[in-house]
């Protein structure tokens, strides 16, 4: 019996056939759920495949997401309008050897071919094709080189006006900044407009020749430049989009002064950098002022200087750094926080006229006066004579018949070490009142993006403390959580046994 009643408790090994009902066997637990777990596999490494395979297919634009501070790998909105408004197959040329490519610009080229259809960029080995750019430009071309075309068009762009290097006027280093959204969309715009804005640029008074940074933004945002001798000319040519007066030495007869009231009286553009001369009538130059006179305005003899020490710059009060005054004109660089500096410039009076709408762009402080002694003056100090402010340094006016002009009342502000000193602020304030006489003009306004690392700069004491709190503080502080976590881990499993 005891045999038997051992025998009957245990049961033996247990097989699929004397299992309990609704029970399954542990082998056939493990095969199922093995099958399931490689079923789910191969299901979701399938979805990875095709979403790697569709994601490959997106354009650069929709994958990569731009987070350097200078947004180096974006586009702007003005290259945007540029691009989607083509109507015109645009190919552009990379001149580069294989396994030499700009990471920068090939970004930059992908985002251009995503956002037009019409836009198409094909590489040039040189290696393969030693020729090819020779039917575009005679300079020895670099690895990186563009050249934009459009049917008989076409514009070459270097891979030295791509990184572009240029001296710092505080550091005596060189900067460098990327262009290369503002060479090609320039050239895109170069290559498909038929009819460019013509800049007749005046001569004949001993004008300075264009500073070489306006002359080459100039040409970057394609106004065709020509000269303009107005005793040659019966009129302002009728094809004339502006007329530029820079920096005159001696004053224009009223025969020429009269030309050019007649050209602004019937629709004509005018942009005038006209300051003080050492020559003429108390430095100044009367016929052409004449043309302010027209509209309520007025010049003060001499050389403006301000008496606040913020108004002005680098401890020269002749160095006036004005209120830039909101305006199509001026609105950007407020956006921006730029200063605009305006050396050796003449105070104007805005008074009250019918005969047209005056603005002014820049005011100096009510503490500034003109100094009479122009050139010729041995201080800073106001003497007897001098002029009392407050003064505009540029205005801009709308004629009633559609003409329009913007004076600046400094001509050295363009040069370009002055330009330098407002970080490019004031070539970009002449271009933008250029653009507004002319018309918005989409390809311009793209400014360089700088490549030169921002360094964080802090005191002694807080480097000390920073130190202080890596070496010491924080490394104790994560050694004493640990500890505490496995403390509470050790009690836990004492208390379980």
């Amino acid at each position: 019996m005891a045999f038997f009643a051992k025998h009957k408790a245990d049961p033996g090994p247990q097989t699929p056939e004397n299992a309990p009902a609704g029970q399954k066997p542990a082998r056939g637990t493990a095969l199922l759920g093995g099958s399931y777990s490689l079923v789910i596999s191969a299901v979701v490494l399938a979805i990875l495949i095709v979403v790697n395979v569709l994601v490959s297919t997106l354009p650069t634009a929709a994958t990569r997401y731009d987070i350097s501070a200078v947004k180096l790998y974006s586009v702007t909105a003005n290259t945007k309008v540029v691009v989607n408004a083509l109507d015109q197959d645009v190919t552009i040329y990379w001149v580069v050897q294989a396994g030499e490519e700009d990471d920068v610009l090939e970004n930059l080229l992908g985002k251009y071919e995503s956002l037009s259809d019409h836009i198409q960029v094909v590489k040039r080995n040189p290696d393969v094709y030693p020729t090819f750019a020779e039917a575009y430009t005679e300079e020895d071309v670099p690895n990186n080189s563009l050249v934009v075309e459009c049917g008989d068009r076409s514009r070459y762009i270097s891979y030295n006006d791509i990184y572009v290097s240029e001296a710092d006027a505080y550091s005596y280093n060189y900067t460098v900044s990327f262009d290369g959204e503002g060479a090609i969309t320039s050239a895109i715009d170069y290559v498909t407009t038929a009819e460019l804005p013509q800049l007749y640029v005046l001569e004949g008074h001993g004008e300075a020749e264009l500073p070489a940074t306006l002359a080459d933004q100039i040409e970057k945002e394609n106004y065709e430049q020509q000269t303009l001798s107005l005793p040659a000319v019966d009129a302002v040519p009728e094809d004339a989009s502006c007329v530029l007066i820079y920096a005159p030495s001696s004053d224009l007869s009223t025969e020429e002064v009269d030309m050019l009231r007649t050209y602004v009286q019937g629709g004509g553009k005018l942009l005038v950098a006209a300051g003080p001369v050492q020559e003429g009538e108390n430095g100044s130059l009367p016929n052409l002022l004449s043309l302010l006179g027209d509209y309520g305005v007025t010049a003060a003899d001499g050389i403006v200087v301000e008496a606040e020490r913020e108004s002005y710059a680098f401890g020269m009060p002749y160095m006036l750094m004005p209120t830039l005054e909101s305006s199509d004109i001026t609105d950007s660089l407020l956006e921006e926080n730029y200063y605009a500096l305006m050396p050796i410039a003449q105070g104007l009076t805005v008074g009250s006229s019918g005969s047209g709408t005056v603005t002014a762009l820049m005011n100096t402080s009510d503490a500034a006066y003109s100094k009479a002694a122009g050139y010729d003056l041995e201080t800073y100090d106001k003497e007897d004579g001098d002029t009392d402010g407050p003064f505009a340094l540029a205005v801009s006016i709308e004629d009633a018949g559609g003409g329009q002009i913007v004076w600046f009342s400094s001509s050295a502000f363009l040069e370009d070490m002055y330009n330098a000193y407002s970080s490019g602020a004031n070539v970009d304030l002449a271009m933008n009142a250029l653009s507004w006489l002319v018309g918005e003009r989409e390809a311009i306004a793209i400014r360089s993006k700088s490549l030169n690392y921002n360094y964080l700069t802090i005191s002694a004491s807080t480097a000390s403390t920073l130190r202080g709190l890596m070496i010491g503080v924080f490394p104790l502080a994560y050694l004493a959580v640990g500890i505490v976590i496995v403390v509470r881990r050790r009690r836990k499993q004492n208390e379980t046994v």
